[in-house]
């Protein structure tokens, strides 16, 4: 059963939780001593549900929502203090989305960790949701050994730093049909219309979907994406980029 953790699981546990470099004296001393009551906690961010229905990820998900929004805003409100509230829900929805934690969980290699049932292990699709899900568990880990968000912001300030830099820098990278929606809007132009074509039926295919953006009638911008999501982004993104280029927005 995934609730019983041995000795190699232990040692897979304390190994990552070092990877992270959490610079805290107190977070090092619970995994140099592997208290066990506190593996367990972290064991359980990393069981999918396909695995275990009792004992999973799930409950720790969705404590780690509420304790991811609390850090952001925590540093925001540190690094960002001058920012109006409107740029701060902007801001934070970026670097607490879905995408970012998935983003983030491929960077600290955490899909080595998750237990999964089989019927989870054969689908392909639910890869992505898998490690953004588990990172926010782990999130939620972390909080939980504490009662405190000093530990998940002295692991994630440094991140988001580069992040809401970047974002800031060029926020149609991030919200490129918001951005373009905005900017028609300012020139008095129609919304911008999505034609879409499954050129594809594979899942997965990143040029599964093809994507059209047509400005005032016109063809401006054409993309592919795996989903209609992702090509629509693309192709906004494009669009901004080539308007930018020329000197149009």
């Amino acid at each position: 059963m995934s609730n019983i953790i041995n000795k190699k699981r232990i040692t897979q546990i304390t190994t990552f939780l070092k990877s992270l470099n959490i610079k805290s004296e107190r977070f090092s001393e619970i995994i140099t001593g592997q208290n066990i009551s506190v593996i367990q906690i972290f064991n359980q961010a990393f069981i999918h549900s396909s695995d275990n229905k009792i004992i999973n990820y799930e409950k720790l998900e969705f404590f780690g929502d509420a304790v991811l929004r609390l850090a952001a805003s925590n540093f925001i409100e540190k690094k960002y203090p001058q920012m109006s509230v409107g740029e701060r829900s902007e801001l934070r929805a970026q670097i607490v989305s879905d995408e970012w934690l998935t983003k983030l969980g491929k960077k600290i290699s955490i899909e080595k960790l998750i237990i999964k049932g089989p019927k989870a292990l054969g689908d392909v699709n639910s890869k992505n949701t898998i490690v953004g899900e588990a990172t926010e568990a782990l999130i939620g880990a972390i909080y939980k050994c504490f009662n405190s968000i000093k530990e998940v912001n002295l692991w994630l300030d440094d991140i988001w730093e580069e992040d809401a830099k970047m974002f800031l820098i060029a926020p149609y990278k991030f919200k490129s049909k918001t951005v373009l929606q905005e900017w028609c809007q300012s020139k008095g132009f129609d919304l911008p219309v999505y034609k879409i074509t499954e050129v594809s039926k594979e899942n997965g295919d990143s040029q599964r979907f093809f994507c059209d953006i047509f400005i005032e009638g016109l063809k401006e911008s054409s993309a592919f994406g795996k989903s209609h999501k992702q090509a629509e982004t693309n192709a906004a993104r494009i669009l901004i980029e080539k308007f930018i280029t020329i000197g149009r927005f």
